[in-house]
């Protein structure tokens, strides 16, 4: 069995001041009872701990191996109450973040790094995943909070949703998409679905769950075999094959958006609205935010607004 913490910490006073005097003003108790908890110590764990010589304590041999222990537990324990107590004036500490892969990569270095010019006592830990693994990290309180995606990854959600507090942040227009070249050259700028079925596609999966929702959204159509040339897990790499002529793929249109403006991308349109991923910021209901929850939270809904990304709603929904 441990020891009694609060017994170990009289025996790290006494260490440092070589006085159970010393000991005992700085714990605010009697010499005598600093005495017996040092004697309780010694029983517990079969061993002495100081020699006395005459006024003096001289550490034993198991003594200086016991300090070399308690220390810098002391020290880290210190330290750490101290952080926590600052975080409730001030954001600090670590602050565990999850996001979607592509958005995560896109967007969280950047607003690290302006968030930690404020305040630099914040140090970050993203995750990076579907909505499965973030939710579920979120649930066990590895994670602070996450903000969670449903479209791209077409990840299917288990479990109480009413444990969690959702806040829909950001909905992307998910389109497809190819490079002005090919809408040319291989479609003939026709959208109509016989043609586009036809071609080369980009998928983010060997089953083409994208573009089957894609198709299906558009067309209404559900028994499709698109002609795959190139199978990635990765929006970059996607927006990548599409300028590089390499066929169509679903995007979402702010990660690409220069190049649609400039026409170097082109977004297939149809009769239909394009399909909408709604990005929501994910934490558990229960959980009272910190301050350097709040403080961050805050900031990165500024910097979507400032990036064009922020879509606001009149109020919290469930997001998926």
């Amino acid at each position: 069995m441990l020891p009694d913490i609060n017994r170990l910490k009289i025996f790290y006073d006494i260490y440092t001041t070589r006085s159970v005097v010393a000991a005992a003003r700085q714990a605010n108790i009697t010499p005598s009872a600093i005495s017996q908890q040092l004697k309780k110590l010694e029983v517990e764990i079969k061993t002495p701990l100081f020699t006395r010589l005459h006024k003096k304590l001289v550490p034993t041999g198991e003594a200086d191996r016991l300090f070399a222990i308690v220390n810098p537990f002391l020290h880290d324990l210190e330290a750490g109450l101290r952080t926590i107590n600052q975080a409730r004036t001030k954001p600090s500490g670590q602050l565990r973040v999850g996001a979607p892969t592509e958005f995560g990569k896109a967007f969280f270095p950047g607003i690290f790094s302006s968030f930690r010019k404020k305040y630099p006592e914040v140090t970050f830990s993203l995750t990076l995943g579907d909505p499965s693994v973030l939710l579920s990290m979120v649930r066990r309180g590895t994670l602070d909070f996450a903000l969670v995606d449903v479209f791209l990854t077409q990840s299917r959600v288990h479990g109480d949703l009413g444990i969690y507090s959702i806040e829909p942040i950001i909905d992307e227009e998910v389109v497809l998409a190819c490079s002005k070249n090919y809408c040319e050259s291989a479609l003939g700028n026709d959208f109509s679905f016989k043609r586009l079925i036809a071609g080369e596609f980009i998928s983010y999966q060997p089953d083409a769950m994208a573009l089957r929702s894609w198709f299906r959204h558009h067309f209404r159509k559900v028994a499709l075999h698109p002609k795959i040339v190139m199978t990635v897990d990765s929006l970059q790499a996607v927006i990548a094959c599409i300028k590089h002529d390499l066929g169509m793929g679903i995007i979402v249109s702010h990660m690409a958006y220069d190049d649609i403006r400039k026409g170097r991308i082109v977004t297939v349109a149809t009769s239909r609205k394009e399909i909408i991923n709604r990005i929501s910021l994910v934490q558990l209901q229960d959980k009272v935010p910190s301050l350097t929850d709040k403080t961050f939270q805050a900031h990165f809904k500024a910097a979507m607004q400032k990036a064009g990304v922020l879509k606001k709603f009149s109020g919290h929904g469930d997001g998926f």
